[in-house]
């Protein structure tokens, strides 16, 4: 290699790196949109909880053949991609198959990543024909038309090129060849070309070479677009998860503190409003910036694996709801509101908003809170917080609840019980 491709490798590495820092800011500045939560406790138990769902993935083999076929892709991407450091080192400096004198230590990783590729390879090829040929169909809900499901194609595609180019390029480095060492797939492939000119095949090489690198470079950077920035953001979504018990409801604050002083005997109810009292927060959520950081996180991080809908009730029993529906549309609204801070210098009303916009009332009083959305989840998002967030705005702020809630509501209100009848009468069933 010659002085030209070390300046033309090292102005591509800056310009595909330089973009994906550039990208990543601004998920990082979307996510900063939201409203700010501790999530700082529990330190041990955050790390154990990233350490076996994230890396061990231990919620994706409670489905055993799409859990085992994820992992050998998942294991396939981070440690072949270990082998970019050498192509790294060799297109900045010129050298070739720069680890090879490590001898037998490089002969088991190149190795081990010739197994590897091929495994993905068949995993991906399966992937394919479980979302076209079989169609599966939680991967066919209304919200996988159009752009979701070629994004989902495009990944299988760009993996099944890059493991390719991965092979194709060992089988034609003649080089490596009489190593004899590390070649166990690529072996079988390079006696396709025993008859080709060594110039035929040192070309080939050196395109897989090229190809190789731009392709993994343009799939880094094809990750902020895509529902994969969950291979970068399952950790930290993991570890920033819930932990407090499913179904636990969190309470405003201002909220209990007006109930403290009703039921405070010493508190004057004729007492004026202090001046300098910090006026209530806004109920709920009708917009991105009034989720949690963590919330939002969950959008960026949301798989669209469809786990969440295909155990969701409401949706099984025909209703408009789909959880992961919820966590696209709260991620396409992000979006919108990140380019327009990008567009403004600073996000100008569009007279839009999460609420009614992207999601329905319909959507969300389908939900019956079971919390199925947040079990199911392989990489621990919470849909369900979203819904009742948006929901309690719905009800605090704009008195939109449903007649059979108000009239619940109102039936506690007066008799101290959901239902219709006095309070002397709550306990009369006991008697029939």
């Amino acid at each position: 290699m010659n002085y030209i491709d070390n300046i033309a490798f090292a102005i591509l590495l800056i310009i595909g790196i330089g973009f994906f820092v550039k990208n990543s800011k601004k998920i990082v500045r979307n996510i900063k949109l939201g409203k700010d939560i501790d999530r700082s406790d529990l330190s041990k138990e955050r790390y154990k909880n990233m350490l076996k769902i994230a890396f061990g993935q231990s919620k994706m083999v409670k489905r055993p053949i799409a859990g085992i076929l994820h992992i050998i892709v998942y294991a396939g991407f981070i440690i072949i991609n270990i082998e970019v450091l050498e192509i790294i080192i060799d297109g900045l400096f010129g050298t070739h198959r720069v680890f090879s004198a490590l001898g037998g230590f490089y002969s088991f990783l190149i190795g081990s990543f010739e197994i590897l590729a091929l495994l993905v390879l068949v995993s991906v090829i399966i992937f394919w024909i479980r979302r076209m040929v079989l169609q599966i169909p939680r991967f066919w809900n209304k919200e996988m038309k159009g752009w979701p499901k070629n994004d989902a194609l495009n990944i299988l595609y760009f993996e099944m090129v890059l493991m390719t180019l991965f092979l194709l390029m060992n089988a034609t480095d003649n080089h490596f060849q009489n190593l004899n060492v590390g070649n166990p797939i690529s072996q079988y492939i390079a006696s396709l070309f025993q008859e080709s000119s060594i110039t035929l095949v040192n070309s080939i090489e050196r395109t897989a070479w090229w190809l190789h690198i731009v392709g993994i470079l343009v799939f880094l950077n094809y990750l902020y677009y895509s529902k994969h920035l969950h291979i970068l953001l399952a950790f930290p979504n993991t570890y920033f998860a819930n932990l407090k018990p499913k179904g636990q409801f969190t309470n405003l604050e201002a909220v209990t503190n007006e109930v403290k002083l009703m039921m405070d005997p010493s508190a004057d109810p004729y007492a004026a409003p202090d001046e300098n009292a910090v006026p209530p927060e806004k109920f709920g959520a009708s917009d991105v910036a009034d989720l949690s950081w963590v919330q939002l996180m969950n959008a960026y991080t949301c798989t669209e694996c469809g786990r969440c809908t295909a155990v969701c009730p409401a949706n099984i029993t025909g209703k408009e709801l789909s959880p992961r529906a919820i966590m696209m549309k709260t991620r396409d609204r992000l979006e919108e509101v990140g380019a327009n801070i990008d567009k403004n210098g600073k996000f100008v009303d569009d007279g839009k908003q999460l609420l009614n916009d992207y999601i329905t009332a319909e959507e969300l009083w389908a939900c019956t809170t079971c919390n199925a959305c947040v079990e199911a989840c392989p990489v621990n998002i919470d849909p369900l917080s979203i819904i009742t967030d948006l929901r309690r705005y719905l009800v605090m702020e704009q008195s939109a609840a449903p007649q059979q809630l108000n009239g619940m509501m109102t039936n506690i209100e007066n008799n101290g019980a959901p239902w219709q009848y006095n309070q002397m009468d709550r306990l009369n069933w006991k008697d029939e």
